[in-house]
This record gives structure tokens, sequence and C-alpha cells, in this order.
């Protein structure tokens, strides 16, 4: 529990948010059985009839008698919620009414089978995720569950039965129960009831007895049952203790738990508490001492803890660490109530030396002298193990950095120079503080066994030089005796002190330099934008944060493993490196180097995983294949979360943009094929009709009806060909394939063609053309142009009045030429003033007025920026009504060369 200033416990806010997050939600209450036929839902209709005995609102959502008598006896006083049904293939299925439970409210609802999978059409796909909208509205809800249908189990249940269960559901639905009960039945009276037809139907009961219901199955799905019941009980025990501020612990379960640290026997503590949990038949922690000086411990240490987290990890131990400073064994006692733990192993001290015995107690010392509510047990070594440790401690002690020995001989001599200096000019009492000055400079650059050979020779050297008789060791005055001795304690402790503020200042810096380089790397891997960026960005930096090689390995077009990116630069893997990078890619689980599998492979191999699913594997491997470190395997599990995000993120950006494109294509395929429906038929439906009038009228018909009939075979058949142009050209332009034949040419000449072309289509409307004759001739190609101001004409025709005026008006500026067309329509919504030139885009028309394409306007904006002019649409009046459409083309005599 977490302390309080004051001292007293207090609850954990965890726990109380938790508790709050239930607030207002219905009540679960589980029957769990070993198997079916055990009992469940008859224990659940019993006990529902008793709480409607006593004036609770039960109703029954859905219950499978399975034609029990004595099951539907028990559901006959109660209220039955009708079930909806479903068509699906052919039949007739029943399902529970989960709109009409919600609206009806009662206050306790029964709902069997809480695995049970609904009806494809159904709101959920799993009855469990029924259950919680019903709770989620504040109803209890009792239900029924078969050990064997929960997710973690099912290899197990298949292993031992035989039989894969296809129906499961997560185990965190069991973690919202609020209660409980397991309905249990001897294996011998389950089988007996299965004989007496009571749970199958009797062509089954032979085939169910010889695989599934034989005794040693029954037995072990029972003990199953057991187990997760009283695991549960046992979590929502110590939920209440952390909701309650209860210290613990509570002695209702064994748990054991054992410290390991760099220690060379911490192997020898993982078995023994293996041994222990065995024997006790209980649950088992393996916890890692994480401080600041952790950062700072040579390569061995570090290898050592690696190896027995990952030996307690192979063992199925739970693996935890616990940031300690100063107070590790208070830090270590706090986190064993939080577990409510019973019993801790800690590795026996070994004996200390004179002056450790002096500064502090050790951390087993101190558990043992405030853990009186925990069993302490302290663990020996192996003899030989310890002497084979003791060895390869003091080789490495010896061993350690030659030069920083040398470096503190060279400081002592350098103090021992300036103590000479300062007893000639200035004389002080006692020149010990000069020495001691020595031996700090020496712990803080270069830690603590260098200052202890300082404080050595110090001692020495003072006794030496700086005591009478001098040149001697041997000391008369009894306060020389006492200064040197007292100099050496205050030297040692010094040095302690200040070698362990070295060694915190250093892991520090580690960690502020390792928490900088993950902070770069959560940077450039949110601005990645592309698949090959994110990838390059995370091998090189977990190469980089690591110092090791690093590989991504992602699913290519085949479905096949291929490497994406490697730092350094590599094309393939060996073939027991690549299957331990394919086995963590299917099972979604770490493989390769240090793991119980494939380990031979030279590379770590850990898989990227989201919610979404795996997306790759992330390897890494070290030179000389050393194992990482517990810090390594924690920010490599955090760098490949990121990576895994990353991945997912391009991955959705990549399906969005195919989506949208899709999408378009789409649009622009219904918006084709709507457009040539309706542009293409209505006209040729006109010809068709003027010619059959023409074929089979023709004796009836005057010179009048005649000429008429041929003008408008003539008027769609040009507004036809305009259409088909506008197609060809729209595709030359998707292509650029069209090619302009330049020249220059009269843009008088150019709007009279283009409204003589348009013909009958501007006969309601009243064409004012505003053109001086002396206007400088346009660097166009001439056709094109005159398409361009067709489909301008035309589409004012469609939205001006009948009867209203269509003004065009042109005029010179430098360099080019601007034509305006100008309407008295009902013009263009601001919004749509930009839009109106995207393909197969449609001002939304008033009733009466032609639909458009959406082609002519995109066409004119084509073919205008082909030419290396603009067009744009504006309101024709102030009030916003109207629309003037401005062209501007470049002048026959600006023209450059663009070749």
């Amino acid at each position: 529990m977490a302390p309080a200033p004051n001292g007293e416990n207090r609850p954990e806010p965890e726990a109380l948010l938790a508790e709050a997050e239930k607030e207002g939600r219905g009540r679960l209450k589980i029957f769990l059985g070993a198997a079916p036929g055990v009992g469940k839902t008859y224990a659940m209709l019993q006990a529902a009839r008793q709480r409607a005995a006593e004036g609770v609102d039960v109703v029954v959502g859905i219950v499978e008698t399975h034609g029990r008598s004595e099951t539907e006896a028990l559901i006959r006083d109660l209220t039955v919620l009708p079930r909806r049904a479903h068509f699906y293939r052919g039949r007739i299925l029943h399902e529970m009414d989960l709109d009409a439970l919600i609206e009806r409210r009662p206050q306790l609802a029964l709902i069997d089978e809480l695995a049970h999978t609904n009806v494809p059409e159904s709101r959920h796909d799993k009855r469990w995720q029924d259950v919680e909208d019903v709770l989620a509205a504040g109803i209890d809800v009792y239900t029924t569950l078969n050990i064997q249908h929960l997710e973690s189990l099912n290899d197990i249940v298949a292993r031992v039965s035989g039989v894969r269960v296809r129906e499961t559901l997560p185990d965190k639905v069991l973690e919202l129960a609020n209660d409980i009960e397991l309905v249990d039945l001897p294996p011998e009276e389950l089988i007996e009831r299965l004989r007496q037809g009571k749970v199958y139907l009797p062509d089954q009961i032979a085939r169910a007895i010889e695989n599934f219901f034989s005794k040693g199955n029954l037995t072990a799905l029972r003990e199953l049952a057991m187990r997760v019941a009283a695991d549960r009980v046992d979590a929502q025990m110590i939920a209440h203790m952390k909701t309650h501020a209860i210290s613990g612990p509570w002695p209702t379960q064994d748990r054991i738990m054992v410290c390991i640290n760099e220690s060379p026997v911490a192997k020898s503590l993982v078995r023994a508490a293996k041994r222990m949990a065995d024997r006790a038949r209980a649950p088992w922690i393996a916890v890692n001492i994480v401080s600041s000086t952790s950062e700072t411990l040579p390569d061995e240490a570090k290898d050592r803890i690696a190896e027995a987290l990952r030996l307690a990890e192979t063992l199925d131990a739970e693996v935890a660490s616990v940031n300690a400073e100063a107070n590790i064994a208070g830090e270590i006692l706090e986190f064993a109530r939080s577990r409510n733990v019973t019993r801790i192993l800690v590795g026996r001290p070994r004996p200390r030396r004179l002056f450790a015995s002096l500064t502090r107690e050790t951390v087993a010392e101190t558990l043992i002298r405030k853990g009186q509510d925990f069993e302490i047990t302290l663990i020996a070594p192996d003899q030989e193990e310890a002497r084979r440790a003791a060895i390869r401690a003091g080789r490495i002690q010896v061993e350690r950095d030659p030069k920083a020995y040398f470096a503190a001989t060279g400081i002592v001599a350098v103090a021992t120079a300036t103590a000479f200096a300062i007893e000639r000019i200035l004389p002080v009492a006692s020149l010990s503080l000069v020495f001691l000055t020595g031996v700090l400079i020496t712990a803080t650059r270069f830690g603590l066994w260098p200052s202890l050979y300082a404080a050595t020779v110090s001692f020495f050297a003072y006794n030496f030089f700086f005591t009478e008789p001098y040149h001697t060791f041997v000391m008369h005055r009894r306060d020389d005796i006492l200064t040197l001795v007292l100099f050496y304690v205050a030297s040692v402790l010094a040095g302690n002190l200040a070698a362990r503020l070295r060694n915190q200042v250093n892991a520090q810096r580690a960690i502020a330099k390792r928490t900088a380089n993950l902070y770069e790397f959560s940077r450039k891997l949110a601005s990645a934008a592309s698949f090959d960026d994110v990838v390059w960005t995370a091998v090189s930096n977990v190469g980089l944060i690591l110092q090791c090689q690093a590989v991504v390995l992602t699913p290519g077009a085949e479905g096949r493993l291929e490497i994406n990116g490697a730092f350094p630069p590599q094309d393939e893997l060996g073939v027991r490196d690549y299957s331990a990078a394919l086995w963590a890619w299917e099972h979604g689980e770490p493989a390769g180097w240090t793991t119980a599998t494939l380990p031979s492979s030279a590379w770590l191999f850990l898989p990227l995983r989201t919610a979404q699913g795996t997306h790759g594997v992330l390897g890494i491997t070290f030179e000389e294949l050393r194992p990482p470190t517990p810090a390594d395997r924690r920010v490599l599990v955090a760098l490949a979360d990121q990576v895994a995000i990353a991945v997912e993120r391009t991955q959705l950006v990549s399906d969005l943009q195919n989506s949208r494109i899709l999408s378009e294509t789409e649009r622009l395929r219904s918006a084709l094929l709507s457009s040539v429906s309706h542009d293409l038929r209505t006209p040729l439906v006109s010809i068709i009709g003027a010619a059959s009038s023409l074929i089979e009228a023709d004796e009836a018909l005057g010179p009048d009806s005649r000429r008429q009939l041929a003008e408008t075979i003539k008027e769609e058949g040009d507004r036809l060909n305009r259409y088909v142009q506008n197609l060809l050209d729209m595709t030359r332009l998707g292509y650029g394939a069209l090619k302009l034949n330049r020249q220059p040419s009269d843009a008088r000449e150019l709007v009279g063609a283009a409204a003589r072309q348009l013909g009958s289509a501007l006969r309601d409307n009243t064409l004012i053309l505003d053109i001086a004759e002396d206007l400088p001739a346009i660097d166009v190609d001439p056709i094109l142009i005159q398409q361009v101001l067709a489909n301008v004409l035309d589409n004012a025709a469609k939205y001006a009045p009948s009867g209203s005026t269509i003004a065009v008006a042109a005029a010179a500026g430098k360099g080019d030429l601007t034509i305006a067309v100008s309407d008295e329509g009902p013009g263009i919504p601001r919004e749509d003033r930009e839009r109106v030139f995207d393909m197969f885009y449609r001002v939304r028309a008033a009733d009466g007025q032609r639909a458009g394409t959406g082609l002519g306007l995109a066409i004119c904006k084509g073919i205008i920026d082909a030419h290396g002019g603009s067009i744009h649409a504006e309101p024709a009046r102030t009030d916003g009504t109207g629309t003037r459409i401005e062209i501007r083309l470049p002048l026959a005599t600006d023209r450059r060369d663009t070749a």
C-alpha cells in the first residue's frame, strides 16, 4: 500500500479508480463449472428464485434447459423474455433480445452460457459482449461458464482432453465478475448423470464417456476450475486490501518472492525459489532490485542478472522490478505487502569485513529486523559455487582498470608534495586534510576501490614523511597514532560516500542519455511519413541506443517474411535466424537468442504487435553474443512497441490512401456512367425519334415539319459531338497527350464560331457581344479555344433564366487578353467557385434546369492551363447572383518559345 507522509498507509489511487469505474454498473455473478452437466444452470436458477422471493425483479434473458424437466420447472414462476428470431441459412434461430432486455431494465437478468457465439446478424459476435452492455445499463447479471471456454486454458484443455474448444472468451471477462460460485460435482457422479441421460442425448453418451468425460479428464478439469476460482478470489482479496489500505500480508495463500541482484549466486536463489514454490504449490515472483548504480555495473554483473531473470521466466515465475535507492529493504517489503507475499527469499550475505560492519547493516539484516510479518528465508549457496563466485569476484576486482590505481598513486604523490610545501611555507596543525582531499579526488574520478587504495597509500605516506621519527613507520606520540587512525577511518568513509555519489551521477547521466535517445527516437519515428522511413529510423536508432545490430522483417506481397531494413545493412539471415524470426511472427512471442524458443539463433526477435495484429518482427544481436541486460530488455520492449505502432500507422495511412483512391475512382466511375447514360442517351433518343418520324410519316409531313425534324437531328448531333469531344479531351488531358496547334487568332471570330456551334442552345437567351474589332490576336489553338468558349456559353445557357441576357466581353491587358462570359443565373455559391472546375462536379441545380455533366468546365480549365492562361468564376453582380467566368489567354505578340 502507498505510505502516507505521516507513516500511515493509504488506499492506492489505482484501486480507488477501479472501484469508481464500477459505480452505476450492474454486478456480475458467474456460476463456474468444470464441465457440462455439473449443475451450473440449476444452481443459477435456484439462486435467482431465492432473489425473486426476496422481492427482486428477475427476468430470464435466455436459459438453455436442454429438455431437462427439473430445469424447466425452475423457470415456470419466473418472467421469461421472448427471444428474437433470426433467419440464417434457411433456418430460423432464436437469440436473446438484447434491446428488449435493456428496455425492460429488470434488477437481475439471467443469461445462460456466457461463451455462446451469436447468430451473425446479432449486434455482437459473442454473448459475453451482450452481457457487458447489460451490465453497463446498471442491470445485475447471473450467468454460467465452463472452465474450458477460457482463452488462456484452451491449449491446456486440448492437451488434457484431446478436444479443441472452439467457443472461447477472453480472461478479462472473468475479471469483471464481482462474485464467482464454483459448482462442483465429483467425476463419478457426473459420469453417472451422463449415463442417466441428464447431460447428452442417448446416442451421444457412449462417445462422450470414451472421449471428453473420462474420469482423468474430469479430475484435471475440476482442478483447473478450482484453481481459477481460487486465483480470482485471491485477486479480489488483494484489490480489497489496496482499496481499504490494509498493509498485509494476509496469509490466505502462500506466495513466494525471491530477490535477485548482481550476486554470482543469483541462479541458485532462483532454483531454490522454484523448488519451494513447487512443494507449496504456490505462485512465485522473481524481483530485480534496480537502483541508480545499476547502470554502472560491469558487464559481468549485468549478464548474471539477465541470466537469472531469464531462468526465472523459463521456470514460470512472474518477473518484476523494484526501483530502490537508499532504503532497499523498505522498498522490498513495500512491494511484498502490495502483492500479499508471505515468504521472501534472499541470499545469505557473505561475512563482512571490519569497516563494512562499522558502516551499515546488510539488506538481509534489515529485512529480518523490519519484516516481522513475513517469513524471511536466507538461502546459502552451494559451497563450491560460492568459492568459484568469490574467485571470479576477486579476479574482477584485481583486474578492474589498473590505470585507475596508477592515477591514484600519482594523486597521493601530488598530495605528499603539496603537504611538504604547505609545511615549509605555512605550517599547520595537521596535514591529513591534504591527503583526505586526494582521497576524495580519487573517489570522485575513479570509484570506490581506487579510493580505498589511495587511503591506504596516504596512511603510510603520512606516517613515513610527517610523523616523528621521520622516514620510518614507527610512531612515538599517541596523538599521532590517533590522528592516523582517525584519518584512515575518515578517508575510507569519505571515499565510500564520494564513490557512491560518483556512481549515482554516472547512472543518472546514463539514464538521461538513454532518455534523450528514446525521446529523439520517438520524435523521428513520429515524423517518419513512409514505411521505408519508419523502418530505417527503427533499425538505426535501435542499433545506436542499444549498441547492437538491428533488423526489421515484415511480410511481403506473397506473405513471406522479408528484410525491410537492417543496421548495419544486410540482405539475408541464416536458416536458424530466419526460423526464429518466422516463429516470433507466427506466434506473437519472442524467439531466438536468450529465449526458450530456438535459442541457437544468434538473433533475438520480438514481434511488432498491436491490437490489430502482428505487423512484423524486430531483431537484435550483440557482439560476442552477450545477453541483453534487464534494462536493455525493458528498452527493447518499449522500442518494439513504438515501432509496431509506427508501422501500423503507415499501413493505416496507406490503406486510407488506397481507400480514398478507390472511393474517388468509384465516384468518377459512377459519375461517368451517369453522365454517359444521360448525355449520350438523351441526344440519341431525340435523333432516333426524329429520324423515325421522317421515315414513318414521310408522306404526312410538310416541308416545315421536315425541316424542324432535320434541325432537331442536327442540333442533337452537334450536342452529342460536343460531349464526345469533351470525353476525348478529358482522356487526352488525363494522359498528357493534348497537343496544341498554336497560331495567332481573333477572339471575336472565335466567340462567334462558338455561338454558331451552339445553335438552338442559345435561342432562349439574348447574346450580347462587347468585343472590339481592333483587339490584338491571341496565341492559341483556335479549335480548342472555340471548344472552351462553346462549353462556357453552354454552361451559361443551362443556368441562365429563359429570356435573360448572356454577355461576352473582351479586353486586352499587358501580355494577355481577358474574355468574360456573364449570365443572370442564380450564381455559384462561394464554397463551389473553385470546385466547379473539378471533373464531374456539378452545382446543385434548381428544378427545371438542365443538368450538366460536370465535364465542360473541367475540360476548359485543362485546355486553358495547357495554353498558360487562367480561368476562374466570380459573381456577376454585387448581390452575389449571376456568374462571370473570366478567361485570360496570352497575346500573339507575347508568345514565348517553350521548346
